[in-house]
């Protein structure tokens, strides 16, 4: 069992404190209803008992009535913007931190657990801002308007709802303690099920050739149900701190009507529209607490759900904006490129993936980067494009440190290709746009044919226009990776970083490939990080990476 944090509880405050003003119309409105629903149980009272002219109480209490119709939607309105205010700003901050942390935080958490976060955990807080909120003040002020009433009519009376009123909390909050713990098992078994779908539908061919589709779907459908009986639970626990609110609205019924029907047989009633009154008042004291407990399971549900939100990595102060130099310079003579005794460690326990790296790349010049698989060649692109920060010394542009880049910047200064390009649902032409979307058909189509896109375009039924699968389904690999070379060219910066770009690529395909890249390359600053033995006719100096650790230079290529 996964326990509640003490940050995830701050963070709970945070939130709900960030979002309390968004929801005092909801909460203003709300009062308005408590005193047209006192107002109503003084009218049913009067025409009762057979006081004041009963036509016109009755007229009154028609337009009350409707009045609070109206206010009761207007108030659910409120609710609900507020509520999608508090998401919309929630899942601006998650995005944030999700984009800042880059895909370094892919190797610490599965994709379909933080797209969970960013789609079913932030829905899950609704209830915290659109019910929670306004419910959490209307328990305190409604049931105080209404006390206050019964105070002036009859003491006893207040006394009673007091009393009861005080049963409510101490029954919802052991109804609370089980719904938190059962909302977070939930939710833990909610993300299983995700990150298992995913990885499923992705391994669909490995799964099918295996032969082991049927047991997947049984593996599946267990998850399902160990879902679904969580689920119940947690609706149970909602149910049984209902049955607390009912109880003890029973009770003071119980006890108002005992005490004033025994005064009525002993004749010391002495103001039976008072009586009545104070009974009318309990269903109008209950409401709001009534409200506030079917919002407390909101809150014990988003309580579950912050767990994983809490523990995002936080997006770093960043300068307002970079030195102006860092962008001058960048556009004037291309980007200079330097490690000064960097080290970085992806585990501590597993030893640095770069130990003490110093290098410098001229602008307009080449570096490959060679060694074996885990020397550190991808984590040194991965520093470049802004995604890990150095543990020790730093990495320069232009001499200014890349901290001091804003991400944006660093964006238009850098391409990137890596050894999987992904491409999304669409024509080929709309995956090229993606790398400039401003770009025009021609730009676009210009792009394609450096890339030679257009040799195997051409062929297709729709040309540019072929719509691809997810992925890049329907393409080879090295047609994939020239899709992404076109993005290089259309994007056109001075920065261009290569990892391993020609991994999965046969002899002929890798040769066609290095190709465009070379022409890629002029005129810009390039770092080629490969082990593949056709990467060593680049043009260009080379640096030998072993354990995170630069080697002895072995010559030019």
């Amino acid at each position: 069992m996964t326990e509640t944090r003490p940050d995830t509880k701050g963070w709970v405050r945070q939130q709900a404190s960030g979002a309390r003003a968004a929801a005092l119309p909801a909460v203003g409105l709300g009062l308005v209803l408590v005193l047209l629903g006192l107002a109503q149980a003084r009218i049913v009272a009067a025409a009762l008992i057979g006081t004041g002219a009963r036509p016109w109480l009755l007229a009154g209490f028609a337009l009350l009535a409707l009045a609070r119709a109206g206010l009761g939607i207007a108030a659910e309105r409120a609710a609900v913007a507020a509520g999608a205010a508090g998401r919309r700003r929630l899942r601006h901050d998650v995005l944030a931190r999700l984009l800042e942390a880059g895909p370094a935080l892919l190797r610490q958490r599965h994709s379909g657990e933080l797209t969970a976060a960013a789609v079913d955990r932030v829905e899950a807080l609704d209830g915290l801002f659109a019910r929670w909120l306004p419910a959490s003040i209307l328990a305190v002020a409604g049931p105080a308007l209404v006390l206050i009433a019964a105070l002036l009519a009859d003491p006893f009376a207040a006394a009673v709802l007091a009393g009861a009123g005080l049963l409510v909390p101490v029954g919802m909050a052991l109804a609370g303690i089980g719904a938190a713990v059962a909302s977070r098992r939930q939710f833990l078994a909610m993300a299983r099920l995700q990150a298992r779908f995913l990885d499923r539908v992705r391994g669909i061919a490995t799964i099918v050739l295996a032969g082991r589709a049927e047991d997947e779907a049984r593996a599946l459908g267990a998850a399902a149900a160990d879902l679904r009986r969580r689920t119940m639970r947690v609706l149970r626990l909602a149910f049984l701190s209902s049955a607390v609110l009912d109880l003890a609205m029973a009770a003071a019924l119980v006890g108002l009507a005992l005490h004033y029907g025994a005064a009525l047989a002993g004749h010391r009633l002495a103001a039976p529209g008072t009586a009545l009154f104070a009974l009318l008042l309990v269903p109008e004291f209950f409401a709001p607490l009534r409200t506030y407990a079917a919002a407390y399971q909101d809150r014990m549900h988003a309580t579950g759900a912050a767990d994983a939100l809490a523990d995002l990595p936080a997006v770093p102060p960043r300068p307002a904006a970079p030195p102006p130099a860092a962008v001058r310079t960048v556009a004037a003579r291309g980007v200079t490129v330097a490690f000064e005794d960097v080290g970085f460690a992806w585990d501590e326990a597993r030893g640095p993936a770069l130990d003490g790296v110093s290098f410098r790349v001229p602008a307009g010049e080449t570096l490959l980067l060679i060694g074996p698989s885990g020397a550190g060649k991808s984590t040194v692109l991965e520093m470049l494009l802004g995604f890990i920060r150095p543990g020790a010394g730093r990495v320069t542009l232009n001499g200014a440190d890349i901290a001091s880049v804003v991400p944006a910047a660093l964006a238009r200064m850098t391409a990137w290709i890596g050894q999987r390009p992904v491409l999304f649902a669409g024509t080929l032409r709309e995956n090229i746009r993606f790398a400039r979307p401003e770009a025009t058909d021609a730009e676009v189509e210009t792009a394609a044919r450096a890339a030679r896109v257009d040799a195997f375009a051409e062929a297709l039924p729709g040309g540019f226009d072929t719509v691809i699968g997810e992925g890049g389904y329907g393409l080879s690999g090295g047609q994939a990776q020239r899709i992404a070379i076109a993005r290089a060219f259309l994007k056109d910066a001075p920065l261009l970083l290569l990892d391993e770009p020609t991994v999965h690529l046969d002899p002929v395909t890798e040769a066609e490939v290095l190709d465009s890249l070379r022409r890629l390359a002029i005129g810009r600053t390039v770092i080629l990080a490969s082990h593949s033995a056709a990467v060593h006719a680049f043009p260009g100096r080379r640096l030998e990476l072993r354990g995170g650790r630069v080697t002895p230079a072995r010559g030019a290529a």
